[in-house]
C-alpha cells in the first residue's frame, strides 16, 4: 500500500527558511523605522529647542515696532493763551483785576480814556495800555484784537444823565462790540441796590441795570454781573494812598451775618456788608476765565463766597 507522502523536513524546520526572511524583513523594517523614529525624534528636538530658542528672541528681542512709535512725536498746536481786556484797568477796582490777572499768568489789556496808569509798580509793566473812548466804537475794537475774555470796571458819579450815560451807554457800547468781536466770556462790576439811594441816584442805577439788561441778551452763557456794596482797599488818589480798610474791614465783619436784615424795606439795603477790593478782582478774574462759572447775577454774599472771604 502506498504511503503518504511526508515532508522530508520537519516542519519547523520548513518553516525557519521562511521565518528567517521574515524576521530578516521584519529587522530592515525594524531598523528602518527605528532608525526613522530616530531621524523624527532627532528633528522633534531640533524644531523644539528651534521654538525655545525662537521664543527666547522674541522675549528677549527689543521691540523696535514700539520704539519707532514711541520715538514719533506729535506735534500739537500750543494751547491758546487766555487775553483778558480789562475796561476801567488804572482805576481803583480795575488795577487789583489787573494784578489778579497777571497772577493767574495771563495776558492782560487795558482801555481808559487816560491809557497807561500813573501806578509805577512792577505789575503795570505787564500790562498793555490802551487809551480811547467807549463812545468811539473804533477805539473799542482795536482794543479788542486777540481778547477772549473782558471785565468791565467803569463807571461814575454826576448829574442823573452823565451817571445813566457813563454806566449805561459806555457799557453797552463795550458789550455789543465784544460780543461783535467774538469775545467768550463778559463780567460786569455793578452794584448792590441801596433801597431810597436808588431813587437819589437815578441816573446811576438805570444806568447800571440797563447795561446788565444788554449784557444778559448779548452773553447769556458767558455775561457774569457782579453787585457788591461798599468795595473798600487802598484806594490811590494820585501820589497818596487811603486805606479804606479801617472803615470797610470791621462793617464786613458785622454786616456778613445780617443777610436776612437786607431784606427789610427801606432799611434793609443798609445791612449790605462791604467787600474788600481784592475779593472782587479775584471773582471777576475767574468768572471771565472760567468756563464752568455760572452765568447771571452774583451779589455780595455770592462774591465773598466764591473768594473764600465768606466767614462761617
Amino acid at each position: 500500500s502506498s504511503k503518504p507522502t511526508s515532508c522530508t523536513v520537519p516542519f519547523p524546520c520548513c518553516l525557519s527558511s521562511d521565518h528567517s526572511l521574515i524576521q530578516s524583513s521584519n529587522f530592515s523594517t525594524m531598523s528602518r523605522l527605528i532608525q526613522a523614529r530616530r531621524s523624527l525624534s532627532k528633528f522633534h528636538t531640533l524644531a523644539i529647542s528651534g521654538n525655545v530658542r525662537f521664543l527666547s528672541t522674541e522675549s528677549t528681542r527689543p521691540d523696535t515696532g514700539s520704539k519707532v512709535d514711541e520715538a514719533e512725536t506729535v506735534s500739537m498746536p500750543p494751547p491758546p493763551s487766555d487775553k483778558l481786556l480789562v475796561l476801567g484797568g488804572n482805576g481803583f477796582i480795575g488795577s487789583h483785576v489787573c494784578q489778579e490777572a497777571l497772577n493767574h499768568g495771563l495776558s492782560v489789556a487795558s482801555l481808559s480814556r487816560s491809557g497807561r496808569s500813573s501806578i509805577s509798580e512792577a505789575w503795570a509793566d505787564k500790562v498793555h495800555w490802551h487809551q480811547g473812548n467807549l463812545f468811539q466804537p473804533e477805539t473799542i475794537k482795536d482794543a479788542l484784537d486777540g481778547v477772549t475774555s473782558v471785565v468791565s470796571c467803569v463807571g461814575g458819579f454826576g448829574s442823573n444823565s452823565y451817571m445813566y450815560k457813563i454806566n449805561g451807554t459806555a457799557n453797552i457800547n463795550a458789550i455789543r462790540a465784544s460780543a461783535e468781536k467774538g469775545v467768550k466770556r463778559l463780567v460786569y462790576i455793578s452794584a448792590a441796590d441801596f433801597g431810597l439811594v436808588n431813587y437819589i441816584l437815578q441816573g446811576y442805577y438805570k444806568g447800571k441795570r440797563a447795561a446788565e439788561t444788554e449784557l444778559l441778551t448779548r452773553f447769556p452763557y458767558g455775561g457774569v454781573i457782579l453787585r457788591p456794596g461798599f468795595i473798600y482797599g487802598t484806594r490811590r488818589v494820585g501820589s497818596m494812598k487811603l486805606p479804606l480798610g479801617v472803615i470797610g474791614s470791621p462793617l464786613e465783619m458785622i454786616l456778613q451775618h445780617a443777610k436776612p436784615l437786607t431784606q427789610v424795606p427801606l432799611v434793609g439795603p443798609l445791612f449790605t456788608p462791604p467787600v474788600r477790593v481784592e475779593a472782587v478782582a479775584k471773582v471777576a478774574v475767574r468768572a471771565a476765565t472760567d468756563p464752568v462759572f455760572p452765568p447771571g447775577i452774583v451779589d455780595v454774599h455770592g462774591i465773598l463766597r466764591y473768594s473764600g472771604h465768606q466767614k462761617k
